[in-house]
């Protein structure tokens, strides 16, 4: 059964890619010739601007997408990729728009790779026009819907996305039909250590290591967490676990419930018990002074508690 999530994908996704392609049912005549079977006939008009836009283009005339999201590219799928194309041709189009007497990619970069690996001298593409904003949406949705980016590229994508826009969080997570806390997740890990970046970048951490990570307090503590997981090959879980129990550690350190008076104990567990989430109170100065903590582990914990507490989330977080 589809979830409503991923009817909301795709329509985004829908949108996105009849803006270039044109209706789903008007496809060029080149395209439709080899579908027909003897004597039939077609039963609908064909989109004219469609069918003028289908070229044979040299791939020496098309120059990459400037704002392509991913940065590294498998070898042996683009090998793959280009013995299938020997074998069958190139059943989709790439997409691109005209820059002089050239051509500069929209969509379809895999495609082009791989038909000059299989030694192609023109490639079927649609000419479409785009402007550079719409070249970098169009890029990003494809990315992100058909080919697995790395978490930091992903997370770069984003930041590029809301930056060249204007956009809050919100706004970009609603025009690419994604979660708010997915666009907020990959922007934060933007944040650690560039050498936990490599191993998101590698495999050798995934997106789940890396949010458990973000938990810990300071860039040294990560780093150690990250190596123990990655030499480990220890799951989130096992991860989640060590930082919950180093973060227990600390906040247990010189604030023993022993040492707190009583009325400091209840306003804890009264406050809690209404977010839902350990709240440690902390006083100096003989109750004059302190700070409230409040722990969250997700993003979707931090909204609700704000909410609790009748605040907004902040977008940027």
């Amino acid at each position: 059964m589809t979830s409503t999530k991923e009817l909301k994908k795709n329509k985004h996704l829908g949108r996105g890619l009849e803006s270039l392609l044109g209706p789903i049912t008007s496809q060029p005549e080149a395209l439709k010739e080899p579908f027909l079977d003897a004597g039939q006939e077609r039963n609908f008009m064909p989109d004219k601007e469609l069918r003028d836009s289908y070229q044979e283009i040299g791939v020496e005339l098309i120059s990459p997408n400037p704002f392509q999201a991913r940065t590294i590219w498998n070898e042996q799928e683009l090998n793959d990729l280009a013995q299938s194309i020997k074998a069958n041709g190139i059943i989709q189009p790439v997409v691109v728009r005209r820059i002089g007497s050239a051509y500069e990619l929209i969509t379809g970069e895999r495609r082009l790779r791989a038909a000059k690996l299989a030694g192609l001298q023109t490639i079927p593409a649609l000419v479409r026009t785009a402007s550079n904003e719409e070249l970098l949406e169009w890029a990003l949705i494809e990315n992100i819907h058909r080919v697995d980016l790395n978490p930091i590229e992903r997370a770069k994508a984003y930041q590029n996305y809301i930056s060249t826009f204007a956009l809050t969080q919100a706004e970009a997570a609603q025009r690419l039909g994604e979660d708010r806390s997915v666009i907020a997740n990959h922007l934060r890990i933007l944040d650690l250590p560039e050498e936990i970046r490599r191993m998101l970048i590698d495999g050798q951490l995934t997106m789940g290591h890396a949010r458990a990570i973000l938990s810990l307090p300071t860039d040294d503590v990560r780093r150690k967490m990250a190596n123990r997981a990655m030499a480990g090959r220890l799951s989130v879980r096992e991860v989640e676990r060590l930082v919950r129990r180093y973060l227990t550690s600390k906040n247990d350190v010189g604030t023993s419930t022993e040492t707190k008076p009583a009325h400091i104990l209840e306003l804890e567990s009264n406050l809690s018990r209404h977010l839902g989430t350990k709240v440690a109170i902390e006083t100096r100065r003989n109750g004059q002074r302190g700070r409230i903590i409040i722990e969250f582990r997700s993003i979707d914990e931090f909204d609700s508690i704000t909410e609790k507490i009748g605040l907004t989330a902040v977008e940027e977080l």
